[in-house]
């Protein structure tokens, strides 16, 4: 498994349209997506069954993303925020 927290500067309203931009199709490999909301922005907390499966998901679906939006304003992408990778130990579903 691949765990991982990530503080990105963004707001809820940029979470839910980056969010609509990748689709409803179901992420394969995704466990566990959780975003909170803190001071300066948000925090993603993720569980993958696979760094692999994760940067999968980034390549094919967000990065496309990102980049459309970046192109339509005339940015570039900023570099992605660092991941603090969780050792996991167990995970308990119901």
């Amino acid at each position: 498994m691949y765990a991982f927290t990530q503080d990105l500067p963004i707001t809820a309203e940029i979470w839910f349209r980056l969010k609509e931009g990748i689709g409803p199709e179901p992420i394969r490999g995704l466990l566990l997506h959780v975003v909170t909301r803190q001071r300066g922005g948000l925090r993603y907390i993720d569980l993958w069954e696979s760094k692999e499966a994760c940067d999968r998901f980034l390549d094919e679906r967000v990065h496309p993303v990102l980049q459309a939006a970046f192109a339509g304003s005339g940015g570039q992408i900023p570099p992605e925020p660092p991941r603090d990778e969780l050792d996991v130990v167990d995970v308990m579903r119901p």
